[in-house]
């Protein structure tokens, strides 16, 4: 397990978190955040922030958010 503190794109349907996405920088969270508001319902928010997460390694070595420990 690895905790680490990163940049996420986090997705809330109805106030409450679905889903999560580690962004290389706030600049490129901010970009995405803006692609996905461009379709969204009102049911649909989105935020970016630095959390601390504990993350996972996929084959590929890349790594995803397995859970947000703290926002």
């Amino acid at each position: 397990m690895i905790v680490e503190g990163v940049v996420a794109l986090c997705m809330f349907i109805q106030g409450e978190l679905k889903e999560h996405r580690i962004q290389p920088a706030m600049s490129d969270c901010l970009k995405g955040k803006r692609v996905a508001e461009r379709d969204k319902t009102d049911s649909i928010d989105y935020k970016c922030g630095k959390v601390k997460a504990e993350l996972e390694s996929n084959i590929d070595g890349s790594q995803t958010i397995k859970k947000i420990i703290e926002d």
